[in-house]
């Protein structure tokens, strides 16, 4: 339920520093607002002194104020990865700088004609940025005095945030990245009671602003130890790919940024076998993660993703129930049998 388009994360990362604490040796935000817990090994090998780092983004797809209407409307524009379609005509929060207040994201009447270029556009189902509106019924100068300006985050409002359950799947706006920050809160309770086997520190991340620019990550991967990252995420089912929805993960092997490092995808795949899995091999061309943006900035030396299936990802997404503990297993074997292996 908690609200967390990038850049204000703020009722995640609270969410965030309160399970985490507990299950780690230390735990801070660092200056970019990321949230770091640090399980540390009780081994003294070269491989500690290497570390890894896991991300999970806090940040949701979500919307932005481009300009404020003289009639109290609101033009926004995308904050990451999705279109009109992705969100519907449907009700928002609008996280003003001084008061949260709602509003509705609409495309306008489904009663006009092919003659009006929004109508034309929402009516063949072609629906852009530019078509849209949020109806705050506020005036210019309430909205002003709620901190309503260019700049502020639009989200799905909370009456729309519940979880639905679809028989053996649970359904809901923004699995990513909730979803894989459960496994990765999960797989760091593994872990702590897994100290004796670690062979490395594990840095557990909670990356901020991943949808829009993976600035989070790359402020982590450039301050903290470490050779090998990590990115958790929620992996697409789609034909394209060969991957299905079940429980099995996906195991990323490519994506628009570049290729994952081939001894990391297949120590994962593995990891995944030897919990009783079939990981699914994916080349995810239309996708990025915190992980491949580390590795083709050359801030990580290496990099893996490890991805939940997601059906409908960037739009009311549905994962399968043991989807979320078959990715926090795989992690866990993987953090717990980790080696440096010098290849590539």
């Amino acid at each position: 339920m908690a609200r967390g388009p990038g850049g204000q994360e703020d009722e995640v990362r609270e969410i965030c520093m309160q399970t985490i604490t507990p299950l780690c040796d230390e735990t801070w935000v660092d200056a970019a607002g990321n949230v770091i817990g640090l399980i540390k090994s009780q081994r003294e090998t070269p491989e500690r002194r290497r570390s890894v780092r896991v991300m999970a983004h806090m940040d949701e797809i979500a919307m932005v104020v481009k300009s404020v209407n003289e009639d109290g409307t609101l033009r926004v524009t995308a904050l990451g990865g999705a279109n009109p379609v992705n969100f519907g005509m449907c009700p928002v929060d609008i996280l003003g700088d001084n008061e949260i207040i709602p509003g509705v994201l609409s495309f306008g009447s489904m009663h006009a004609t092919q003659n009006a270029p929004q109508g034309g556009d929402v009516l063949s189902g072609n629906v852009h940025w530019n078509d849209v509106h949020v109806v705050t019924r506020s005036s210019l100068q309430i909205l002003r005095s709620h901190g309503v300006r260019p700049g502020t985050r639009v989200v799905l409002s909370r009456h729309w945030r519940k979880p639905f359950r679809v028989g053996d799947a649970v359904a809901a706006h923004f699995l990513d990245d909730r979803a894989p920050m459960a496994a990765v809160i999960d797989s760091a309770r593994q872990v702590s009671h897994r100290r004796n086997e670690l062979t490395c520190d594990v840095y557990f991340v909670f990356t901020t602003s991943e949808e829009e620019s993976n600035a989070g990550a790359m402020f982590a991967s450039a301050t903290l130890p470490g050779d090998t990252t990590i990115a958790v995420e929620v992996g697409p089912v789609m034909d394209e790919y060969g991957t299905r929805l079940s429980i099995d993960p996906i195991i990323n092997t490519g994506d628009e940024k570049g290729y994952y490092t081939r001894g990391v995808v297949k120590s994962l795949a593995a990891a995944a076998a030897r919990c009783g899995y079939t990981p699914q091999y994916a080349l995810l061309v239309d996708f990025a993660s915190d992980a491949s943006a580390v590795l083709s900035n050359g801030s990580s030396a290496k990099a893996g993703c490890l991805a939940i299936p997601t059906e409908n990802t960037h739009g009311y997404e549905l994962i399968l129930d043991g989807a979320i503990q078959a990715c926090s297993l795989t992690l866990t074997e993987y953090l717990a049998t980790y080696v440096e292996r010098m290849t590539w």
